[in-house]
């Protein structure tokens, strides 16, 4: 048995925020995650993909933010239970919930903040025979370490961001790309479009259009694909076969939950991103209201305010005081203490 004051279920980059805002809090987190790592999609599917609309940072690395993140909420020491998918909950006429993974292993908590991202994800793959045969053969679904296709021959099929960015990051590390997309047209940012055509011409990226991929070839893993461009049919040799079309965002076992839900996620208010069930919150994007952004930076406010809220479950009839972390620091719960510059609590005295 897990007890927590919070138990968060989803560790991606809100996920870790709330720990950090709940240790100011003197409150306790535990987290749960279907991925063996934390980070959610920063570190499992785009790890070196920047972000730029983090304050203070004009770009950052996905997987760099997640260390950031991992790093600032360590000293209030989160539990994590990884690899394990929360599947069902209970609540006790103390108002105690009881969520027990698909592993077996229960966890108790007053409060429960589900940061689930979009939900669980599956690839959208292409019809193509025997295609699950190849996966993890040379066949993959996302980029976790873009060195692996350094100096290979990588075909990437898609027409999105993901396919163009990658497509680009690849040809910068010498690897040798080929991108097969059905339209001429492509959906992605113009900027990486035109990336593209200008690698297309220095012949650092063959581009294939109109054309679809019908058929993988080889004996124990991927050797190369038969595509198919208008009348004819095309064989390329390669190493990685990489389908980037998007991903499929399904609540899971959380779409079971008694939970308010419109349009795959979960209706909250906006006064603390409270469900409609008492004590549990939703937060980031796997939340809706009215005005609702999918953002990092509207999941860390999100996040903010349902600690105020958690705050007054866990402690009833206890007044909480907003302190200024530049003002009184930050105590962790391992003992130590980051301390305010002495000349901004003097000038504020002052």
């Amino acid at each position: 048995m897990i007890k927590t004051d919070i138990l968060i279920i989803g560790a991606g980059p809100v996920g870790l925020f709330t720990v950090f805002e709940a240790g100011l809090l003197k409150l306790k987190c535990h987290l749960i995650d279907a991925l063996a790592k934390p980070g959610g999609q920063c570190s499992e599917i785009y790890p070196k993909k920047p972000i730029y609309d983090i304050p203070g940072f004009p770009e950052i690395l996905a997987g760099d933010l997640t260390k950031n993140l991992l790093d600032q909420c360590k000293q209030f020491q989160p539990g994590f239970t990884l690899g394990e998918r929360a599947d069902t909950i209970k609540k006790d006429n103390n108002g105690v919930f009881t969520v027990t993974t698909n592993k077996g292993t229960v966890h108790q908590a007053k409060v429960i903040a589900i940061a689930a991202g979009l939900g669980s994800f599956e690839p959208r793959k292409p019809k193509i025979n025997n295609i699950s045969f190849y996966e993890g053969k040379g066949l993959e679904y996302m980029i976790k370490d873009p060195e692996v296709y350094r100096n290979k021959r990588v075909v990437i099929a898609g027409g999105g961001d993901s396919a163009l960015d990658w497509s680009i990051f690849l040809a910068n590390i010498n690897a040798e790309v080929t991108l097969v997309h059905r339209r001429n047209e492509f959906r992605g940012a113009l900027d990486s479009v035109e990336k593209v055509g200008e690698l297309k011409q220095k012949n650092k990226i063959k581009v294939i259009t109109p054309a679809e991929i019908i058929k993988i070839n080889g004996e124990k893993k991927v050797e190369s694909l038969i595509i198919q461009k208008e009348e004819r049919e095309i064989i390329v040799d390669t190493d990685y076969f990489i389908p980037l079309f998007g991903l499929s965002p399904k609540l899971g076992p959380i779409g079971d939950w008694g939970l308010e839900i419109e349009k795959n996620a979960i209706k909250v208010n906006t006064y603390d991103y409270q469900t409609n069930v008492p004590g549990i919150f939703a937060i980031g994007d796997i939340n809706t209201y009215p005005g609702k952004l999918k953002l990092i930076l509207c999941g860390f406010h999100e996040a903010t305010l349902m600690c105020q809220s958690a705050f007054q479950i866990i402690n009833p009839g206890k007044k909480n005081i907003l302190k200024y972390t530049t003002v009184s620091g930050v105590d962790g719960f391992d003992g130590s203490r980051k301390e305010a510059p002495k000349s901004v609590i003097k000038s504020i005295n002052d």
